[in-house]
């Protein structure tokens, strides 16, 4: 296990963003992204990182990224630090399995979430309305049942440490404009669905995800991070049961800790134990080494 990475600090490149995760430096034709071990629930970023998760992170996403390659380009330049810009250099060992070189891109200000199962935020609001973002549902679906189809159902992209909100087609429309609206939906329902159908393979289920797609010229093109543990719920297939909340693993298992502490949602987030924080670590790890074949390295 490596020495967690809870910021990066590269004095010799410029920090244009610090997100949830990521630390974004411009170095004037591309961008590198750092995806540090930090965790966030609820919108909040907790005190505690946990170890490797960036580097897992960015192992699946290259994976997903290669894989949806059919069906859309994405900002991947290169990943081997050896191909990167020589001011990196320095750098190399902290870069190494936890960055990318991206291409520069206009994104879309909205998160694409599909839905192959009701959960979380969705089923929430399927109980007060029968509707997720406008989306009529059929009566009497349980927690964590299946869709007859995915579903898909946008949010608004806020700042660090505000909520994104549910929105529904017709929102996105005014947001980013018909065709736009239309293209990342059908572009976000076809990963989704061949990402779960190759997962389902792997004996873990993609309950829902979340994409984010960015402008590059007149192309739209798939950014961020792909179906990866922090952007999907993950739950193993041998044990879903649904009719209640599912095994996971993603960082799910960090929210229900939190819930029993009664966490009240607001920064600073609570110190994270060290069970929970090897547990996720574990977690995490599995997704990779079951989806992938590979854990790179990392050590259960």
């Amino acid at each position: 296990m490596r020495t967690p990475v809870s910021e990066t600090d590269f004095q010799d490149l410029n920090l244009i963003k610090r997100g949830k995760v990521r630390d974004i430096y411009d170095l004037g034709d591309n961008l590198l992204m750092v995806a540090t071990d930090r965790i966030s629930a609820f919108d909040v970023v907790m005190p505690d990182p946990i170890p490797d998760k960036g580097m897992i992170l960015t192992q699946i996403s290259l994976y997903w990224f290669e894989i949806m390659k059919p069906i859309i380009e994405n900002h991947v330049v290169s990943a081997d630090v050896h191909e990167y810009p020589a001011v990196c250099r320095p750098y190399a060992e902290t870069l190494h399995g936890r960055s990318m070189l991206v291409k520069k891109t206009n994104p879309l200000p909205i998160e694409c979430v599909v839905r192959g199962y009701i959960s979380g935020s969705g089923w929430k609001s399927y109980q007060e309305s029968g509707h997720v973002c406008g989306i009529p549902l059929a009566p009497g679906l349980k927690e964590s049942d299946q869709l007859p189809e995915p579903i898909f159902t946008p949010s608004t992209k806020e700042e660090l440490g505000a909520h994104d909100i549910n929105i529904d087609f017709e929102e996105t429309v005014k947001r980013i404009g018909h065709e736009h609206a239309s293209r990342v939906r059908d572009l976000s329902l076809a990963i989704y669905k061949k990402g779960a159908e190759m997962a389902s393979e792997k004996q873990i289920i993609i309950a829902d995800t979340k994409f984010e797609f960015g402008l590059a010229g007149d192309d739209i093109i798939l950014i961020d991070e792909v179906l990866t543990p922090d952007s999907s719920r993950f739950w193993p297939k041998k044990s879903y049961q649904p009719g209640g909340p599912q095994q996971s693993f993603d960082k799910q298992y960090v929210r229900d800790h939190l819930i029993s502490i009664n966490y009240n949602r607001r920064p600073p987030g609570p110190e994270l134990p060290d069970d929970i924080i090897r547990n996720t670590r574990k977690k995490y790890l599995e997704a990779l080494t079951q989806l992938t074949g590979d854990s790179h390295g990392l050590d259960l």
